[in-house]
């Protein structure tokens, strides 16, 4: 007994919505009969013409027949827009024919633009109800099918007029406006030019106030602090460290970095160096050509440039550190050089890990690259990173 029921609920006339044009009626005649859509939908066209049989019919079908499954999908998954503008067009040409065939006369100066209308009509109430936010590759189509529905919108307009030869007149209608709009641009063009000008003029000067003010801010909040407390420093060593600090946030905002870039591999790397030259007292410049984000990997690129310039700072006699680091092509090359007396690294003894460890062993456990050139002239510590 349940199975027959089953049976019979699967098996009961339906709407298709999922495959609709209208309200799936034909779809859903289709399914049962187990035939393709279009010979339905051409055979209720072909009803309506004749004598409208075909749009009484549809419509009572459409109260009479429940909706599929398919009723609640979402929005944007049903037919296109130009199937549905398509479907509404020839339903309204064959309800215009159908009246004609009763005997309520339509001329074909009110037939013609009506389907027009509804086709575009359709086609743009279809695009306005659609998800707002479609993809990037729907919106071209998205603009060409309202432009469709635009252009069908006024053609209709135009076989209207043309229809009832009133297209001479509107010709002329539109052929003054445009003469009154030119006429009137140039008279008041000089005007509009100037206050386009004027306008454009004060908000130049606007900005340049503005950017006024943020220099003198930025030069009071440092530059002259900096100065004020060069003035009441004793050690040359701390005057230096002072006018260097400066001197790289200068740079940083002259350049445009006004705020840290955070993880990015010559900001750390900057970081790094403002820290050993602060706690060390001694110089040391950075230069970056090219950037990369940071990860695990370049963390530990940046990590052995610090002890590098540790090591420098330590070691190399006072002298200024110089660190350069270059990212191309995915490779980052990043080198530490001082001027002091040298050492010879393999004299090293065992317990200091410093290079053997904290530089040459960490860039081999990331799949980096360090090496150490050491002579009277100085130190280079070059690390490499894939």
């Amino acid at each position: 007994m349940g199975e027959a029921m089953a049976t019979t609920s699967a098996s009961a006339l339906r709407r298709d919505p999922t495959r609709r044009i209208l309200g799936g009626v034909c779809a859903g005649i289709a399914e049962r009969v187990d035939v393709d859509p279009l010979v339905i939908r051409v055979a209720f066209i072909a009803a309506a013409m004749a004598g409208g049989l075909g749009f009484v019919v549809y419509a009572v079908a459409w109260i009479l027949m429940p909706a599929g499954a398919g009723e609640a999908a979402p929005r944007g998954g049903g037919p296109g827009s130009v199937e549905v503008a398509l479907g509404v067009a020839l339903l309204a040409l064959s309800l215009l024919l159908a009246f004609r065939s009763l005997g309520i006369w339509f001329s074909d100066a009110i037939v013609w633009p009506l389907v027009l209308v509804a086709a575009g009509g359709a086609l743009l109430w279809r695009q306005s109800t659609r998800q707002e936010r479609a993809p990037r590759k729907e919106r071209a189509a998205t603009v060409s099918r309202t432009g469709l529905g635009v252009a069908l919108v006024i053609a209709a307009g135009l076989v209207f007029l043309q229809a009832t030869s009133s297209l001479t007149a509107a010709r002329d209608v539109v052929l003054a406006v445009l003469v009154v709009v030119i006429v009137l641009g140039v008279i008041f063009a000089p005007w509009i030019l100037r206050l386009v000008r004027s306008l454009s003029a004060e908000r130049a000067e606007r900005i340049r106030s503005q950017e006024r003010a943020e220099m003198a801010a930025h030069l009071h909040d440092s530059v002259l602090q900096t100065l004020a407390l060069v003035q009441r420093a004793d050690d040359p060593k701390q005057v230096s460290a002072l006018a260097r600090r400066q001197e790289r946030e200068l740079r940083a905002w002259l350049s445009g970095r006004t705020d840290k870039a955070e993880g990015r591999l010559a900001s750390a790397l900057e970081d790094a160096a403002a820290e050993v030259e602060e706690a060390h007292r001694v110089e040391v410049d950075v230069v970056a050509v090219g950037d990369r984000e940071l990860d695990e990997r370049s963390d530990a690129l940046v990590a052995a440039a610090r002890e590098a310039m540790v090591n420098a700072a330590k070691f190399g006699g006072g002298s200024a550190v110089s660190v350069y680091a270059e990212t191309q092509d995915g490779k980052t090359h990043v080198f530490v050089r001082d001027r002091g007396p040298g050492f010879d690294p393999a004299g090293v003894p065992e317990d200091r890990r410093g290079i053997r460890e904290s530089i040459v062993g960490r860039m081999e456990r990331h799949d980096g690259r360090a090496s150490v050139t050491s002579s009277s002239d100085g130190t280079e510590v070059e690390l490499m990173l894939g």
